[in-house]
């Protein structure tokens, strides 16, 4: 079995200002081939692929929400060949348990006839996991990902074994389909970066889809990048500077949505039973800088803040009964007050 626990960093440094600006001209059009490459598979969803190459650029775990059959499988595996990743697919399903995703300890023997238990490896051990229909299986089970989008680790058997890198999970969920679901807990829709939401495509997006995928030759995605060149895009992420004026924005918009903040507004204070914790503040401010490498420019701006304001801290608040009861949704709350601060 392969030792887990072994990781190396041979990821470029990024040392002096030239470094990083150096960093970003090498890296920035292969990142524009490799969303173009995904968007030429996945048709009509820019907006979500752009959010999802920004999770994975940021290091962190995505939840993609959205009816049956807009393509959030095709999106992940096609993500997974793009970035040259070793993926794995684990189908959640109420008789799911936490052991199917992380392994099990199996009695063996040896020749001379003594017995050892050995760790299988679930798979979890993968560097890019699509958990799909993640609601699907019970809170438990739920809580295996836990440790693992956390940490980066699996401790099973009294021994912790790290996972590759890079690692990430996109999982998907139904909105609409609710029997037979189990709500995530906030402590587990806290770990996921980004919430992408995926709408039915346009007219012409679903009539390009028909013709692409109906017919004799199917399109399949281009290896543009590799895991070690994941890995060092991500760390240049971490280089871009960010200015004062964004800094102070992000701080703005994720305190001013906390209902015991006294410059919180009304509607806040009567709307949310609890607001977006530190980690939404520091989802933003890597998600803002993954976005301007992805666009190819040096430091995000205001406009990257307001663009990833929803899909960054809609999941992180809890609406009040009352504010359900008047049909106020978190997305709505949170277009009022990025209203106020624009």
């Amino acid at each position: 079995m392969t030792d887990h626990n072994k990781t190396e960093d041979l990821s470029p440094p990024y040392q002096t200002g030239q470094d990083t600006i150096n960093g970003v001209d090498s890296v920035a059009p292969k990142l524009k081939l490799l969303s173009k490459s995904i968007s030429e598979i996945v048709l009509g969803q820019e907006t979500v692929i752009e959010q999802v190459l920004i999770t994975l650029l940021s290091g962190g775990h995505g939840l993609l929400v959205g009816a049956p059959g807009l393509g959030k499988t095709l999106l992940v595996n096609t993500c997974a060949k793009a970035l040259g990743l070793d993926s794995s697919r684990i189908q959640f399903t109420p008789d799911l348990m936490p052991s199917d995703i992380t392994g099990a300890e199996i009695l063996e023997q040896d020749e001379t006839g003594k017995r050892y238990f050995r760790f299988l490896p679930g798979p979890i051990f993968g560097q890019l996991i699509l958990a799909d229909e993640i609601n699907r299986a019970s809170p438990r089970t739920q809580s295996a990902l836990l440790q693992a989008m956390a940490e980066g680790v699996v401790t099973q058997g009294g021994k912790t074994w790290s996972l590759p890198r890079p690692f990430h999970v996109l999982a998907t969920q139904n909105p609409i389909e609710q029997e037979g679901t189990y709500p995530l807990p906030e402590a587990q829709l806290d770990r996921f970066m980004l919430q992408i939401l995926l709408d039915f495509p346009s007219q012409q997006a679903e009539r390009e889809m028909l013709l692409q995928t109906t017919g004799i030759n199917q399109s399949e995605p281009k290896t543009i990048l590799n895991a070690q060149e994941l890995l060092s895009a991500q760390k240049l992420v971490r280089h871009l500077p960010v200015g004062e004026t964004v800094i102070n924005l992000i701080l703005a918009l994720v305190r001013g949505l906390r209902p015991q903040e006294a410059h919180a507004s009304s509607e806040v204070k009567q709307s949310l039973d609890y607001g977006p914790g530190p980690r939404a503040s520091q989802a933003l401010m890597m998600a803002v800088r993954a976005r301007a490498l992805l666009d190819g420019r040096l430091a995000p701006n205001q406009d990257d803040v307001f663009a990833l304001a929803q899909p960054v801290l809609a999941h992180r608040l809890g609406l009040s009964f009352s504010a359900q009861a008047e049909g106020i949704t978190a997305d709505s709350l949170i277009h009022n007050h990025v209203s106020h601060l624009t």
